[in-house]
């Protein structure tokens, strides 16, 4: 059976959920037909014209794809390749230093020149790359407000490892036991890998919760545990 596993995770929740497709439809059920916050995700097709507040793709996605454009034969995709990660990796340089210092005003200037930086290091080689290479620059050049959206808005980062992190699990149960033999099945992994990895993002107990579910489940007078975030008034 063909299966494929969404995460949607923030630091409060994380949300399996399991399909037969990797369609937009998958994403549309979950947010709706648009979102109004802000999507941070890896540069997977379905997410490109989602309407969407903002967007942040993942630059470590970005700087595999260079990478791997080093090693691929065709017109200056080396060079190229080695440009753009030493970008991405000043980039992430950068972000770390503004998490440890705070400094927002040497953060927000060296962003500054560096999208200047990030212009200009396009407009040199985007007559010069082959098809590989072009792709990957004129998505640097058209969707630069999704790749760089961090340099305006520090506060997110310029990763999706959040979710990365918390798919670990998923994947190490896949290692071990293998892939869901039906449909079923597998929805109630996603359920239950929900329940634990939203448990350990509200640092609460796995067992208690599960505890107080099967209460609720044989007395109505229990009140049955919430997974969803509580919102300070």
């Amino acid at each position: 059976m063909k299966e494929w596993l969404w995460i949607f995770a923030s630091t409060d929740f994380a949300l399996f959920h399991a399909a037969d497709t990797p369609s937009r439809a998958e994403l549309e059920n979950i947010l709706g037909l648009k979102y109004s916050g802000l999507l941070s995700s890896d540069d997977y097709c379905v997410y490109n014209g989602y309407d969407v507040k903002a967007q942040q793709k993942c630059l470590a996605h970005l700087r595999r794809h260079f990478k791997k454009l080093i090693k691929l034969p065709g017109l200056n995709n080396q060079q190229i390749g080695e440009k753009f990660v030493k970008l991405i990796d000043e980039a992430f340089k950068n972000y770390s230093l503004f998490q440890k210092n705070q400094n927002s005003r040497e953060f927000f200037s060296w962003g500054s020149k560096f999208k200047v930086k990030v212009e200009s290091s396009i407009g040199k080689w985007l007559n010069k790359a082959g098809g590989d290479a072009g792709r990957l620059l004129r998505s640097l050049r058209d969707k630069a407000h999704q790749w760089w959206y961090f340099l305006d808005h520090p506060e997110v980062p310029p990763d999706n490892n959040l979710a990365e992190r918390t798919l670990r699990l998923a994947v190490t149960k896949r290692k071990v036991s293998g892939g869901s033999r039906s449909m079923e099945r597998f929805k109630n992994t996603a359920n239950l890998l929900t329940v634990v990895q939203t448990c350990r993002r509200q640092e609460r107990s796995v067992i208690e919760f599960f505890e107080q579910a099967i209460k609720a489940m044989a007395n109505h007078d229990v009140q049955p545990p919430s997974l969803i975030p509580q919102v300070e008034t």
